[in-house]
Parts: C-alpha cells; structure tokens; sequence
C-alpha cells in the first residue's frame, strides 16, 4: 500500500520535474539576452540535479548520489565560465561603444 503511494509520488515528482526542464528549455531558446540563456542553463541543470536524486530514492541504488555530486560541480563551473566570457565580452562592447561616442563627439567639433 505505502509502495504504491511512493511510486505515485515518484512518478508525479519526474513529471512535475519535466514540465520544469521544458520551461527552461523554453526559455533558454527564446531569451532575449545571453543572461536569460545562461540562467536557463543554469535551472536546466540544476532540475537534473533535483532528478537525478529522485531516481535515486526511486530505485533505492546510492550510487546516483555520487553522479549527481559530479554533475552538480561540472554544472556549476560551466556557469562560471560562461558568465566570465559573457561579462568580459560585455565590458569590450561598452569600451568600443565609449570609444565610438566620443569619436563622434570629436567629429561634431
């Protein structure tokens, strides 16, 4: 009876958990921004974290545990990475668009 009770809220936890994965996919693929395709990232792997450790109490094996460790900090290190491209890639943008502006001021002289 208690079994069957816990695999319906398995089963209902990977749904929920899906749903969540197709709405950052969502938008991550629409974002406007390199921001919001970065955060969506970010969501994405962290709802595979949270999936990963429901298949693991789902399937009793402990081991998952220690695959979801790993992909937590491979997860997390990705993150950074790409923040730090994007924001170093963000500061030349404004410095180029410093430098156009006051070239046009130049000109305007």
């Amino acid at each position: 009876m208690i079994d069957t009770a816990y695999r319906y809220l398995y089963i209902g936890m990977f749904f929920v958990l899906g749903l969540c994965v197709l709405a950052c996919l969502i938008r991550g693929i629409r974002g406007p921004r390199v921001a919001d395709r970065v955060v969506a990232g970010n969501m994405i792997g962290t709802a595979v974290i949270m999936i990963i450790t429901v298949l693991s109490g789902f399937l009793g094996e402990g081991y998952l545990i220690d695959v979801c460790m790993v992909y937590a900090m491979l997860s997390f290190v990705s993150v950074v990475v790409l923040s730090r491209v994007y924001s170093k890639a963000h500061t030349e943008e404004l410095g180029r668009d410093m430098e156009a502006s006051k070239d046009s001021a130049k000109e305007a002289e």
